[in-house]
């Protein structure tokens, strides 16, 4: 009996909604055609206000991109490499051009002492050879006497040190 009485509810209730959701249609659709004229004038003129207003817009933001970067872009730059500046807690750049510079002073300061050091040694060296040679040359004519005298023939000391004979 229960699902009887359900059914019949049912059935009181659908006819009702039915006539109501229909008329509701009906006055839906006579609207929208009443509508569809109005909202294709608005998208037409609105379609029109849009370009108007981009006609107007172009150049105003061309205007602006070239004024930001002529004018406010380098202020801009400028202002920030100050700051970084400012910010910036020791720049090694100077440091190691201190550095760099004192090392190349000693190095230059070394070569000098250096260059001294070899002429000095290089006199030093000339005058010993003098010596060598001049005790050499010595040497060899005290040989030569030596030799010259005890040999027969008459020989040189410089024949018989080579070995001419």
């Amino acid at each position: 009996m229960s699902l009887t009485l359900k059914k019949r509810r049912v059935s009181m209730v659908m006819p009702m909604a039915a006539t109501r959701m229909g008329r509701m249609k009906t006055q839906a659709m006579r609207r929208a055609d009443q509508v569809r004229p109005m909202a294709h004038t608005a998208r037409e003129v609105a379609a029109h206000r849009i370009e108007d207003a981009r006609v107007w817009a172009a150049p105003k933001l061309d205007r602006a991109a070239h004024s930001v970067e002529e004018q406010i872009a380098p202020k801009v730059s400028a202002f920030l490499a100050r700051t970084a500046e400012r910010v910036d807690p020791a720049p090694s750049i100077r440091r190691r051009g201190r550095w760099s510079m004192l090392a190349l002073a000693a190095g230059f300061a070394a070569c000098a002492v250096g260059i001294v050091l070899y002429r000095n040694n290089a006199r030093q060296w000339a005058d010993t050879m003098k010596d060598t040679e001049a005790d050499a040359s010595r040497w060899s004519g005290e040989r030569v006497e030596e030799t010259g005298g005890g040999m027969e023939g008459g020989m040189r000391g410089d024949e018989a040190s080579r070995g001419t004979f």
